[in-house]
């Protein structure tokens, strides 16, 4: 079941420990896709607050917000690119989107099959979509205080496996949101430091899993037609066609 929009909304413009949460995701998106030039950027579920850093150079900036979960606009004192929609039929032409991110869209979807098959049809040759989820060992998803102790969280090969039905090649995943979740004055000052020390201490647990996948796209194969004709049939063969004589015999003008 998605969260409520004002919920969300409150979670992560008017909670340090959103603001903390935010700004790590974010971070490490921006480094798996630095903003680029000409590319279509969108967003399902409430993906919003990752998306800021590309407004500037994108060609287009889009928020797909789920009907169960409601739309809010955005961003604040800018143009609204966000738009609410059907989990099974997104507002978008197939293939036009370049990079896509999913965050809290998946793991609360009632439908999630439908989900990732809008994600593979709106994401364009070369494109590339990051899934973020709740990691099932991590501490964020064991704490109902935040968006990520809701829905069903995954494992990195629980993700992959999904997504691989789905069409989807997984690239690479990473974790972040080392940072426990507590809203406790010295783990909220030390956030940025356990980011760097996650990232080199296998032991850490991160709160989400990411994981970044490309979208598997197969060769036309071949009609029937070009195999009827390299292979055609013998059956008729010779018919109408007039019998050799003997070099030298004289032709049987029975009947004449």
């Amino acid at each position: 079941m998605h969260l409520d929009v004002l919920d969300l909304r409150n979670f992560y413009y008017r909670t340090q420990l959103g603001r903390v949460a935010q700004r790590a995701i974010r971070d490490q998106v921006v480094q798996f896709w630095p903003p680029a030039a000409g590319q279509t950027v969108a967003g399902f579920g409430f993906a919003v607050p990752l998306l800021r850093p590309y407004l500037a150079k994108s060609r287009r900036v889009i928020g797909l917000m789920p009907g169960p979960q409601g739309v809010m606009p955005w961003p604040a004192g800018m143009l609204n690119v966000s738009v609410l929609c059907e989990e099974t039929a997104w507002p978008l032409s197939t293939g036009l989107v370049d990079r896509l991110v999913l965050m809290h869209g998946l793991e609360t979807s009632e439908h999630p099959t439908a989900v990732l098959e809008e994600a593979h049809r709106v994401l364009g040759p070369g494109g590339r979509a990051l899934f973020i989820v709740p990691n099932r060992s991590g501490l964020w998803a064991r704490r109902d205080g935040t968006p990520f102790g809701f829905g069903r969280p995954y494992s990195v090969s629980q993700l992959e496996a999904q997504l691989k039905r789905h069409g989807f090649t997984p690239d690479r995943a990473v974790a972040a949101l080392f940072a426990p979740p507590s809203t406790g004055r010295f783990w909220l000052r030390t956030a940025e430091f356990w980011e760097r020390i996650g990232k080199r201490a296998p032991w850490l647990v991160g709160g989400v899993l990411m994981v970044e996948a490309t979208k598997q796209v197969y060769a036309p194969t071949r009609g029937g037609l070009a195999a009827a004709v390299r292979r055609p049939l013998r059956v008729l063969e010779g018919v109408g066609q007039p019998v050799p004589t003997p070099c030298g015999a004289e032709p049987d003008r029975a009947g004449q």
